[in-house]
């Protein structure tokens, strides 16, 4: 089974990807982007769900940080700024997609497949 890494800091939002995913893929957590960037070096997850407002470090460095270190890693922005400008950050930091907050289940799911397969 594919494992991803969910970097949220926001409890009731981890458990939402947690419901998203369960069944799916094997999943495990990270509250702040340093934690993320740890795990991902260590764990080397099929993919990674990132928040982009977190403690300690934001997704936008952590991603700049795990790309430099694993550049095929895939990485899926989760915020809840959907503004165009938000968006190009994102892939500009790296990101291989990204999703709006509140997630949709069809739209994570369909996204996560078409990146792992």
């Amino acid at each position: 089974m594919k494992r991803i890494l969910v970097a949220e800091d926001n409890d009731s939002n981890y458990l939402l990807m947690t419901f998203i995913l369960k069944g799916r893929y094997e999943f495990f957590r990270a509250v702040n982007g340093q934690e993320a960037v740890d795990k991902a070096t260590v764990e080397h997850p099929d993919l990674i769900l990132m928040d982009l407002k977190m403690p300690k470090m934001d997704g936008l460095a952590a991603t700049k940080q795990i790309k430099a270190l694993l550049p095929n890693m895939p990485i899926i922005a989760l915020t809840a700024n959907a503004f165009d400008s938000d968006r190009q950050l994102a892939m500009d930091a790296g990101c291989d997609a990204f999703l709006s907050k509140p997630v949709s289940a069809s739209d994570c799911i369909q996204i996560i497949d078409k990146i792992l397969n």
